[in-house]
């Protein structure tokens, strides 16, 4: 590029995950919640037994799940987390320690890892953003407030949200969680596939057992949590077609942002 007869370096430009992980992180600050992180390589007990999945659930098989071939001397069976959900376990662990009761409000941005084939939606490595919130007097309402709130502000427009029954270990009841389609409001169009709904992440309330497990009393508190794909949210809000095209280092894509 050259500008007044001098070359010019061209122009860094974030990556359309950086600018959607800062929207989202904006847009729950605001609501109250705190951003929290963990490690990518995890435990089996953070990523999986802690969150009440049986030892046979099929997200543990190798098919699902990239396992990391163990070292002498390890004591805990590693892998590269296939969810954000473990960072729950770990926060509600140090804050139980510290002895300090809820409410907690966090949400984790990060990314995970999933052992399966790559297409336009699908990718072995993607962005997830997770939520939880505990205290006295949560429920199932107090989540689509809060998640209406979230997408009529990242995608700029008022936002109708359905539950659908779902089954997940670590929620009692589960979710899954519509938005109204943007571009349809609900007539039916090419992006929602003419249902008029989008389905764009996984949601409940907290198991019992996920609480006991983390030292927090289910008599007295209760919580919800949620998780979904920041990649699929970025195809969304964006247009964007193929999930590929995040990562497959082209600069003609990251230079329009």
């Amino acid at each position: 590029m050259e500008k007044d007869g001098q070359t010019l370096q061209p122009q860094g430009h974030l990556h359309p995950i950086s600018h959607l992980i800062d929207d989202v992180s904006r847009i729950f600050t605001g609501m109250g919640f705190d951003i929290e992180d963990g490690p990518e390589l995890e435990t089996e007990y953070y990523n999986f037994d802690a969150l009440n999945v049986p030892k046979d659930h099929p997200s543990r098989d190798m098919q699902d799940t990239f396992w990391v071939k163990p070292e002498p001397g390890d004591k805990e069976a590693l892998l590269l987390r296939t969810q954000t959900s473990s960072v729950q376990i770990r926060y509600m662990k140090k804050k139980v320690e510290e002895k300090i009761e809820p409410p907690y409000a966090i949400v984790v941005p990060g990314k995970v890892f999933r052992n399966e084939a790559t297409d336009a939606t699908h990718e072995a490595q993607f962005f997830q953003i997770e939520g939880l919130l505990v205290g006295k007097d949560i429920t199932l309402g107090t989540l689509k407030g809060v998640l209406g709130k979230f997408f009529a502000e990242l995608f700029g427009t008022d936002a109708t949200v359905r539950f659908r029954s779902s089954f997940f270990p670590f929620v009692e009841p589960g979710v899954e969680v519509d938005m109204q389609c943007f571009k349809c409001k609900g007539s039916g169009c090419n992006v929602c596939k003419g249902s008029g709904w989008i389905e764009i992440l996984g949601a409940g309330m907290v198991h019992p057992k996920v609480l006991l497990e983390c030292g927090v009393d289910p008599r007295k508190w209760q919580g919800f949590a949620f998780g979904g794909g920041l990649d699929r949210m970025a195809m969304l809000r964006w247009g964007i077609d193929d999930v590929r095209l995040l990562y497959n280092g082209d600069l003609r894509v990251v230079d329009q942002f």
